[in-house]
């Protein structure tokens, strides 16, 4: 039975440098892309806040695939701008500027109608505001999150508070790493799910993505392209195509985890091939299925 799903996190107005050109305040934040990419799996409810300046077609996109946005708040100020450049390799990003604007102070405050939503995805946001987001959440089925190193060094009580009352948490190799004070990453896993998540997803980039559940591992590569345009989002647009697979099935057994690892790298795969979150509009789920078809020949032998 498919499940709703409630993303709480940032919306942001992205300026993106990469060999391929520039992107200036294109529309962006772990919120946007991954009620995007969740969209075609059901029902999503965004919890988020942006300015007044926020232009009227960043909320007709997310309104277009059918986003939940009586959560999204608007405030007098200025939208959250970011500004990167990508080398020439398109793995390493310089952050130039961050300008959080409206959202310095953001508190997430949960319309009661989402109270019982049963699928929760914590964007990459402080620590204290996921926690502050599962207070108000009564007895979820499956809560993931996402986090980074900044979080890791600069608030590791609150992350070890919020992983404690986690399903699934979200992170790259080098985060899985720092996070546990293992080298390897495998080992590194292991110790994460003694810190609450029961499901661990690494990003690996170009190298695809690894889950660790029930005590397995699965391996799934990334989806073979001929460019890459622009990697931002493409870290929360894979984990709103794993979430939203696995709410539309409503299973969150290993089966079901390994066919999602593949919908959220194919969903990823189409965000890298343009600037911004423009890709998942009027992505399909007939567009995605293809190319979970050939992650999973991919991934089989024979």
């Amino acid at each position: 039975m498919a499940m709703p799903v409630l993303v709480v996190g940032s919306i942001v107005l992205d300026t993106i440098r990469s060999p391929f050109g520039t992107s200036d305040e294109g529309l962006g934040g772990s919120a946007l892309y991954f009620a995007g990419a969740a969209a075609p799996y059901g029902e999503v409810r965004l919890v988020g806040v942006v300015g007044d300046d926020f232009p009227a077609e960043g909320r007709a996109f997310l309104e277009e695939r059918g986003v939940d946005l009586r959560g999204l708040t608007t405030l007098p100020g200025r939208t959250f701008r970011y500004v990167a450049e990508y080398g020439d390799d398109m793995q390493d990003r310089t952050t130039i500027s961050t300008c959080l604007n409206v959202f310095e102070h953001f508190h997430p405050r949960l319309p009661e109608a989402y109270a019982g939503t049963p699928v929760i995805f914590l964007g990459n946001i402080a620590p204290a505001l996921q926690i502050e987001v599962l207070d108000q959440i009564e007895n979820p089925v499956h809560v993931a999150a996402d986090t980074m190193n900044f979080w890791i060094d600069g608030a590791p009580e609150d992350l070890r508070k919020m992983l404690s009352r986690i399903d699934t948490l979200f992170l790259n190799d080098g985060e899985a790493k720092e996070l546990t004070g293992e080298k390897n990453m495998i080992a590194a896993a292991r110790a994460i799910t003694g810190l609450g998540p029961s499901t661990v997803i690494v990003k690996k980039g170009e190298h695809g993505a690894l889950l660790f559940h029930g005590g397995e591992f699965f391996a799934v590569p990334a989806y073979p392209l001929d460019a890459v345009v622009d990697p931002t989002g493409a870290g929360d647009s894979f984990a709103g195509g794993v979430i939203g697979s696995l709410a539309a099935g409503g299973d969150f057994d290993g089966g079901s985890f390994r066919r999602a690892m593949l919908h959220g790298t194919a969903v990823a795969s189409f965000v890298v091939e343009q600037f911004g979150p423009a890709p998942l509009s009027g992505l399909s789920l007939d567009a995605i299925k293809e190319r979970t078809a050939v992650l999973e020949r991919m991934t089989t032998i024979g």
